[in-house]
């Protein structure tokens, strides 16, 4: 077997004993790395504080990974304006706080006959959102449902930060 010690310089092709025993004598793991390599090639290494630090930047890539949640608004096509209010507003409402928002229409017994009373309804969302969102996928239909993904256009800002920058400060005035 070909044989990588700690600093990543070739010891050599070496045999299994041999190998071993230079793992013991410098208190580390020999550890197979390329099995399928004709010799097969191995690594000295400290195994546990090599799994120690793999798990930990995986912690890290998995930390610094953006995740965008998905947020789902169900409507019904017969739905009244302020019901239609009121949702709209929680929709806007993810979109500023970064998050996608799925606009679902969910058809019942005779009102799949009339699915473009729901095509209206989501380009109503869309039009009202217009300034907040972009639509991600347009209206699709699936089985009774019929849905749009919308994405917010800015990021999420921070509004603690920039909440008293722009306000003028008040003079003392001393008589």
């Amino acid at each position: 077997m070909r044989l990588i010690d700690d600093q990543n310089n070739q010891l050599g092709v070496l045999s299994l004993e041999a190998a071993q025993r230079i793992a013991r004598e410098k208190g580390l793991d020999l550890v197979e790395v390329a099995p399928q390599a004709n010799p097969p090639v191995c690594r000295l290494l400290d195994y546990g504080r090599y799994k120690f630090e793999t798990i930990k930047r995986e912690k890290d890539q998995r930390r610094r990974q953006n995740v965008i949640k998905l947020k789902e608004m169900k409507l019904r096509p017969k739905v009244a304006d302020h019901d239609f209010q009121t949702k709209f507003r929680n929709v806007r409402q993810f979109l500023e706080q970064g998050e996608k928002v799925k606009v679902t229409i969910q058809f019942r017994g005779r009102e799949m006959v009339h699915q473009e009373i729901g095509r209206r309804l989501l380009d109503r969302v869309a039009d009202e959102a217009k300034d907040v969102a972009a639509i991600e996928r347009q209206p699709i239909m699936e089985g009774r449902t019929l849905f749009m993904i919308l994405a917010p256009l800015h990021k999420p800002s921070s509004n603690a930060a920039t909440a008293g920058a722009g306000q003028p400060k008040e003079a003392s005035q001393s008589a």
